[in-house]
């Protein structure tokens, strides 16, 4: 084994010893007034705990980007009380890390330490290697006598095994003061994750009352105001990583996260945002760039290109899964109806990330080949629906009531790199390609189709499994009336227009269960029963398939 200490609490790399240990949203609604106080200092997003002298792990424990070999732990350490997040104060600190075989911890493989500094806002990274494919171990963290909590974690298949499964957690948009993270404890409680996907807005940039809620904060944001600088970014994650189901969660299977827009500004582009202010708010540049540095710090996620989240994962033999980044890189968004969305010169992924999904799905030798997109691909059009019908659907959804309604935030927005990515998948007859996606707060079940507008004749190049959110606002919270008022109607109106949609739940909260076989990939969603509640159940309310093969989608009858 090999362990290093680091200087700054940058992420440092470990190796098993072989011999010795054995291998604004779309639609958002700003509320008029803040309903719930603001909240306190910075110390405030910390437990009672922190007033203890002794060294403390606040913030729970994590593991992500798992490997056939490793995987990346993760844990922020507060020394001394004063050492809040965001406030650049408190000592140096030797973290230690130990992984073991068992949850014992008597079989130990790994062992090592490192820095923590403010200079990374007290958080650490392991990068361990040398580990077994597809075994589960346990780790923890230690400074100053103080143990963490213990985790487990997993790693990834070897690449050319042959994997009878594969189950992954699939969410996306929590937002704090919309309700509790009862998702993540539902899934942490499965015990049967080999993983979990995070989509995006992992964390919302907006003050206390700013974001839709139905007029109730649940609960407030720290800080109370909307994030701008390093320091508000830090303490943001933070009153993340205080949620007892979010560490549950991040405690019972590595994470696989991108990023979306809230993790920044909503509506992020390469050269601002839709809630950002040049000038008022400072510059862009300076805002996305301590927006990224706080992520990474917070994250167990390695940074890929140009400090981007795009990169990829492979298990086994089964499948690989290719994560995109796709506010780095993209033209700043298009007028609702616009016809620029077809412009060739505009670009949602970026030239360089496009070739490298194209390579690497034309490369791919897995049974499957899954992309983890951020905004939705298939295309969503109201407009050829009758006035009749157009009118209460464009109502509900808060859309133009004389046309084309497009989402340009989405793949819709951008529809060269779209056709472009659908066009390299039929003219190399890549099959299995199933997107999963976040962001639009409803659950959808696409086939994703070459030309939407003659489709079923035409061909589906992939399938589309769309997660809800996890708390933020969804249309039947937008328009304020009981769960299921507006999938009512909305629902049969969207599979009119859009006849490549199997399924759509416009009005739920909830998460997503990925089952891949070597026959099929199926994807269960379930909901919750009251987002406002921490104690809230959850239960199955459909799942859809695609068969190898088929690049369709269809129902299934239960859950895996």
């Amino acid at each position: 084994m090999t362990s290093r200490q680091g200087t700054t609490g940058a992420a440092v790399s470990a190796t098993a010893d072989t011999a010795a240990l054995a291998p604004r949203r779309r639609t958002v609604v700003k509320a008029a007034a803040a309903t719930a106080a603001l909240a306190g200092p910075l110390a405030a997003a910390l437990p009672a705990r922190a007033a203890q002298r002794a060294p403390a792990f606040l913030h729970g424990v994590a593991s992500g980007d798992p490997l056939p070999d490793g995987v990346l732990l993760w844990t922020r350490v507060t020394p001394t009380p004063e050492a809040t997040p965001g406030s650049g104060a408190g000592p140096d600190t030797e973290v230690r890390w130990t992984v073991a075989r068992d949850s014992g911890f008597t079989d130990v493989v790994a062992r090592g330490s490192t820095l923590a500094t403010a200079a990374s806002d007290h958080t650490v990274k392991a990068d361990i290697r040398g580990l077994r494919p597809a075994t589960d171990y346990w780790f923890r963290f230690s400074a100053g006598g103080t143990d963490s909590p213990a985790a487990r974690t997993r790693t990834a298949p070897a690449p050319d095994t042959a994997v009878g499964g594969l189950r992954l957690g699939v969410v996306s948009c929590a937002n704090w003061e919309a309700g509790h993270f009862a998702a993540y404890r539902h899934l942490a409680a499965r015990g049967d994750l080999d993983a979990w996907l995070h989509l995006g807005d992992y964390v919302y940039e907006y003050g206390t009352g700013e974001y839709g809620t139905r007029g109730e904060v649940v609960r407030p944001h720290s800080p109370a105001h909307e994030i701008v600088t390093l320091a508000d970014y830090r303490t943001r994650h933070a009153r993340y990583k205080t949620d007892l189901d979010l560490r549950a969660l991040h405690a019972a299977a590595p994470v696989v996260a991108i990023w979306d827009d809230h993790e920044f500004a909503n509506d992020t582009w390469s050269g601002g945002a839709g809630n950002h202010t040049e000038g008022a708010e400072g510059a862009w540049a300076a805002r996305q760039a301590a927006a990224k540095q706080a992520y990474f710090e917070w994250m167990p996620v390695r940074p890929a290109v140009e400090g981007t989240t795009y990169r990829r994962l492979r298990f086994g033999k089964l499948a690989d899964l290719s994560l995109l980044d796709l506010r780095s890189f993209r033209s700043q968004q298009v007028s609702l109806g616009d016809g620029d969305v077809d412009d060739p010169d505009r670009t949602l992924t970026g030239r360089a990330q496009l070739d490298w999904l194209k390579t690497g799905l034309s490369a791919s030798d897995t049974t499957w080949r899954l992309v983890g997109t951020s905004v939705m691909i298939s295309p969503f059009s109201v407009g050829s629906l009758p006035a009749s019908l157009l009118k209460p659907l464009a109502k509900l959804l808060g859309l133009p009531q004389e046309g084309i309604a497009l989402n340009t935030d989405q793949w819709d927005g951008y529809t060269d790199d779209r056709r472009e990515l659908l066009a390299h998948l039929r003219a190399h007859a890549i099959r299995n390609t199933v997107f999963l996606t976040g962001d639009i707060h409803m659950a959808w079940a696409n086939d994703v189709p070459v030309n939407a507008g003659t489709y079923p004749l035409s061909a589906s190049a992939a399938t589309e499994f769309v997660v809800t959110s996890v708390t933020s606002d969804n249309l039947d919270d937008i328009v304020n009336v009981p769960e299921g008022t507006v999938s009512a109607v909305a629902a049969p109106l969207i599979r009119a227009a859009n006849r490549h949609v199997h399924w759509v739940d416009t009005d739920r909260h909830g998460y997503g269960v990925l089952d891949l076989t070597a026959e099929r990939a199926q994807m269960d969603y379930y909901v919750l029963s009251d987002r406002t509640k921490a104690d809230s159940g959850a239960r199955w309310v459909r799942s859809y398939r695609t068969r190898n093969g088929t690049q369709k989608v269809e129902r299934a009858d239960a859950p895996v």
